[in-house]
């Protein structure tokens, strides 16, 4: 009898890859556990992701549309004020940081862990940092300061402060404190124009 195919193996293999490469990182993970993991053959495995190159780029592609979903609904709900768009762009930040069990930002992991691998996962995390500063420097252009650029770097370094902060036993302050730099950088910006 053939066998018939499973529509949610995809899914099942990305969310325990996933989960692992969370866990101990993406280097420490092999392909065999993968597959002992999810209860699946090779075979099933290398249909859906014939290298773990395309495993990876797959879990960082899934993470950065969850990352992009979730910076577009911050700043949906912030209303049409680029300040109030800002501000909840930095609040989503130390709040998704500060959520326990929190192991750092995947995309940037995997900058860290492999930082001249190369290929499609390294193409999809530069990415995803180039376009996150683009989505602050559209914000900040929006607000008519006099020197935009060093206010988007210096709201960049803020994010990128929060995220290096997802190991610090103090994270859940962090964020609070974040988005209050973040409106003396914004006011003081505004004030200098």
């Amino acid at each position: 009898m053939a066998r018939r195919a499973d529509p949610d193996a995809r899914d099942r293999i990305l969310d325990v890859a996933s989960a692992l490469f969370a866990s101990r990182g993406i280097g420490a993970v092999g392909m065999a556990e993968v597959v002992h993991d999810a209860g699946c053959g090779k075979n099933l495995l290398y249909t859906h992701f014939p290298s773990k190159g395309d495993l990876v780029a797959a879990h960082l592609e899934r993470f950065r549309r969850e990352r992009d979903a979730a910076m577009d609904a911050a700043v949906t709900a912030a209303g049409d004020d680029p300040r109030a768009q800002l501000l909840a762009l930095v609040r989503e930040s130390g709040e998704r940081v500060a959520r326990p069990g929190f192991r750092g930002c995947p995309l940037r992991n995997f900058l860290t862990e492999s930082p001249d691998v190369g290929g499609d996962g390294d193409m999809i995390a530069r990415r995803f940092l180039a376009d996150s500063r683009e989505r602050l420097a559209r914000l900040v252009a929006r607000l008519g300061v006099a020197e935009p650029d060093v206010l988007t770097d210096r709201l960049a370094l803020l994010v990128e402060g929060l995220y290096a902060s997802a190991h610090d036993p103090r994270r859940a302050e962090l964020g609070p404190a974040a988005v209050t730099f973040a409106e003396e950088l914004v006011d003081a910006a505004r004030a200098a124009a």
